[in-house]
């Protein structure tokens, strides 16, 4: 049975103290909720994420990056390394949110050099795929997601892939309060798993993690999370709310 995973990405959000707050509120409140059937992950902004490891020592918590840079060190004014997360107690790493893809041009290229890098650092990489409205409207959704994965992460030799989390974001949905439906967020998922298994076979696919990410509510989680190829969400907006992400946790039971 696969673990579910709840993760709060909450972006360029939060100044140190706020996080550390948040934070607090976090642990304090999920203390009983958390199970060896969930996994709950935060993605503070990169200034906090030292006092943040901090915080979360002895707690049931993973500390996760929203971004990293593939090389290992040099002269990459404004990056941040691996090692450098590694130093502060990060184990997981966004790679290609569709904030990173639209609004910095990050490509499929790119993204498959830093999924290779967080796995070569032992590191969990969440690789988000999703597709645009205009995607969604002309029925090109499947094909776009289709060479996200393939030119992100087919790459990968089989014992890499396992040790990956994929995220399915459609874009239309982030931020926007439009959620997709139980039945197209189930169809999506479903599809990749079988287009995995195409390449890596059905035991792989069977076994890695797909995320909904998409205006995840408390009132819509528990409806999203019990279709059989979701297996829990990357949340944004209700990551901010201490009460809202851990009502999203309880959901995942």
């Amino acid at each position: 049975m696969r673990t579910k995973i709840v993760a709060g990405n909450w972006k360029m959000n939060k100044n140190l103290t706020e996080s550390l707050s948040l934070i607090s509120e976090v642990r304090s409140m999920v203390r009983d909720e958390i199970r060896h059937d969930v996994e709950v992950m935060l993605f503070p902004p990169f200034i906090s994420l030292a006092s943040a490891n901090k915080l979360l020592e002895g707690a049931n918590l993973k500390l996760g990056a929203q971004n990293c840079y593939h090389e290992k060190n040099g002269a990459f004014t404004g990056e941040v390394s691996l090692s450098m997360l590694e130093s502060v107690g990060v184990s997981t790493v966004l790679v290609g949110h569709s904030e990173r893809r639209s609004i910095f041009g990050e490509t499929n290229e790119e993204l498959a050099k830093k999924t290779r890098a967080v796995l070569n650092a032992g590191m969990t990489p969440i690789y988000c795929c999703g597709e645009t409205l205009e995607n969604r409207e002309d029925n090109s959704y499947f094909k776009v997601i289709e060479s996200q994965i393939e030119e992100g992460l087919f790459h990968l030799h089989e014992d890499q892939f396992k040790q990956i989390v994929i995220a399915y974001e459609p874009v239309w949905a982030i931020g926007t309060g439009v959620t997709a439906s139980k039945e197209q967020a189930q169809e999506m998922h479903a599809h990749i798993r079988s287009f995995i298994s195409n390449k890596y076979g059905e035991k792989i696919a069977a076994d890695i993690r797909i995320l909904y990410g998409g205006s995840v509510k408390p009132d819509n989680a528990k409806d999203l999370f019990s279709s059989p190829d979701i297996d829990g969400g990357l949340i944004g907006g209700a990551a901010l709310k201490s009460r809202d992400f851990v009502e999203i946790v309880k959901a995942s039971r």
